[in-house]
């Protein structure tokens, strides 16, 4: 099985979608290389999609979704390690691998989500964010 990370990232109340050349909006992802933790991933996946470096980890929320997506004509199993994140970085110098980004209040960024897998991920995000600001 195929695996990814990447983050849920928030600066201040705003939620960051990357749009990929096939139309769909996600957070922003990528591959576990060999000899990295999945924290490193996503950290360097950031940076390579979105020119973001500067970012904290929310601790105690992490999710995993597992979805089967076609590669030339063949189903791939595929799952992604979701960690929450924010940044005080708002400027997304965006790679070759997308083609637009948005920082959308989460409500928003719920529509515009394609899958709605990620919407699920998203909805928890915040309520996690609610619970901790209540305490």
């Amino acid at each position: 099985m195929e695996t990814s990370c990447g983050f849920v990232l928030m600066n201040h109340d705003n939620v960051l979608l990357l749009q990929y050349p096939q139309g769909h909006w996600s957070f922003p992802k990528g591959h576990v290389e060999d000899g990295e933790d999945h924290h490193t991933t996503a950290r360097r996946e950031l940076k390579e999609e979105t020119g973001i470096s500067k970012v904290r980890i929310i601790s105690g929320w992490q999710r995993r979704s597992e979805y089967t997506y076609s590669r030339r004509g063949s189903p791939k199993k595929k799952q992604v390690h979701w960690y929450l994140a924010t940044t005080e970085e708002f400027l997304v110098t965006l790679s070759h691998e997308h083609t637009n980004f948005l920082w959308l209040d989460p409500s928003r960024a719920v529509e515009q989500l394609t899958f709605d897998q990620e919407k699920e991920i998203l909805n928890d995000a915040m309520e996690f964010i609610d619970q901790a600001r209540s305490v």
